[in-house]
């Protein structure tokens, strides 16, 4: 068997880079706190979950927001309704990223209409898809009223101003860089509301 030696030097150096790290690990994962998020992401996981949402959720990390992302926010076990129903309530801001399923999605349709009836400021991404082409499906699944309150807010979500984003013309990067300083200047404008 081999052993390696290591200088004093070399010691001080590992354990300076491991302190270092540990110092860069954040104690609490982001789906362990429980403060109130900035900015809510509603998307399609299977559209966009890897691309505009996920990388919108970094970006606005980094710029030391609080973003909600489910799969970055919640952990096994959570509550999926009342995790995400909690989040948009006391969230500042939505960005809702509009995709080519994202009408098939109870899920969103859910959102979406929570962030209407919430009267929250929301900023639209029509990610592959124009307004006008956004529409439900009555495939009787969904109960009735339900259905009214979903059609109401994709008529409301339509007729906001928002981003539009071809995924084979557009740049990814653009959009993002976009859509967060939007986010950022709403976020400024409403705490300077409060002074």
């Amino acid at each position: 068997m081999h052993t390696q030696r290591y200088s004093s030097a070399a010691m001080k150096m590992m354990n300076f880079h491991r302190n270092f790290l540990a110092l860069q690990t954040p104690t609490n994962p982001p789906h362990m706190t429980n403060r109130a998020c900035d900015v809510f992401i509603n998307h399609r996981g299977i559209d966009t979950k890897r691309t505009i949402a996920g990388l919108l959720y970094d970006r606005l990390s980094r710029l030391n927001r609080q973003p909600f992302l489910d799969n970055k926010n919640m952990k096994p076990g959570d509550k999926l309704f009342d995790n995400i129903d909690n989040a948009i309530k006391n969230c500042k801001v939505g960005v809702t990223v509009f995709s080519p399923n994202y009408c098939k999605s109870y899920f969103c349709l859910h959102e979406l209409a929570l962030f209407m009836e919430s009267n929250k400021k929301i900023i639209p991404i029509f990610c592959d898809i124009k307004p006008s082409q956004l529409a439900i499906v009555d495939d009787r699944k969904v109960p009735a009223k339900d259905l009214e309150r979903f059609k109401f807010a994709l008529e409301e979500a339509k007729y906001t101003l928002g981003f539009t984003f071809d995924s084979l013309k557009g740049n990814l990067s653009d959009v993002v860089t976009n859509v967060s300083d939007i986010v950022i200047e709403s976020l400024t404008e409403m705490e300077n509301k409060k002074q």
